[in-house]
């Protein structure tokens, strides 16, 4: 299997770092190329650029907030001028802003729910617009576009502590799928991933230290934590013609998370 994008060109928000990182240097890997997308930090979007470059590669760095729908359509617009349209958008922009149901401020909701699902509406939207403009080109893609929303496997796991995050991770779900519906007449294809415990900045606390991670691979079966070169693969795989008859459907890429392991021994 060797999925091939060579002249698609890709946007992949939330880049600099972290899972979005790892598919941003996946997609260039099998051709694309990128638009890596940060918030803040121009530095890390810079050597991801870097790095696809020094691989052979083509990219350019742009700051958006895509929770701003003038930033988004600014965004959109610089990558029209430098690859002339959009093939593969991956919505993977997200964050954690985490405390006890009953402390939890109006901020601290809107903030989450603004970035992890209002920014994938917008940046999902601008993408279907171009998509049913151009239309199929055959000799890049059998689908006029693809849409990969990044979710996380607390689209069904509840998660106490956390009911911002997960909620916007439960509308993800119906957002992606509601889309994949309405578009796939236009030969647009959406799909989810549900990523579970990923060794990335966000959850680094999870992770760093051998007593955390023990504690980390009980609620993973296949006993590993995940990588963001784990997620690219996938990524890659269903951007490409070898997934073309996938779409409206959640991946969930977590070792076992969404198996309920409590349950292995009767409960």
């Amino acid at each position: 299997m060797n999925p091939s994008l060579k002249g698609q060109a890709a946007l992949v928000t939330g880049a600099d770092s972290g899972i979005g990182k790892g598919v941003a240097l996946a997609l260039a890997g099998a051709g694309a190329k990128l638009v890596i997308n940060y918030a803040h930090n121009h530095d890390a979007a810079e050597a991801t650029v870097a790095e696809i470059k020094a691989a052979g590669g083509e990219a350019f760095a742009v700051q958006a907030d895509v929770s701003h729908e003038d930033q988004v359509k600014a965004m959109f617009a610089q990558m029209y001028a430098q690859y002339g349209t959009i093939d593969i958008l991956v919505n993977n922009a997200g964050l954690q802003k985490d405390s006890r149901f009953v402390d939890m401020t109006l901020d601290d909701w809107n903030t989450v729910i603004s970035i992890n699902l209002t920014g994938q509406f917008l940046c999902s939207r601008e993408a279907a617009r171009e998509f049913i403009r151009r239309g199929v080109v055959e000799d890049r893609s059998r689908a006029a576009g693809k849409i990969i929303c990044m979710s996380s496997v607390h689209e069904v796991i509840p998660w106490g502590g956390h009911v911002n995050y997960a909620a916007s991770k439960g509308g993800i779900s119906m957002f992606m799928k509601s889309i994949a519906q309405e578009l796939a007449p236009h030969k647009i294809r959406v799909v989810g991933i549900g990523p579970g415990a990923i060794q990335t900045p966000i959850n680094k606390s999870a992770w760093d230290t051998p007593e955390a991670l023990d504690k980390l691979l009980t609620l993973i079966p296949y006993n590993r934590i995940g990588k963001p070169d784990d997620i690219g693969k996938l990524a890659t795989w269903l951007a490409s013609d070898e997934a073309d008859y996938i779409t409206g459907t959640t991946i969930f890429m977590d070792g076992g998370m969404t198996l309920y392991p409590g349950f292995a021994d009767n409960g």
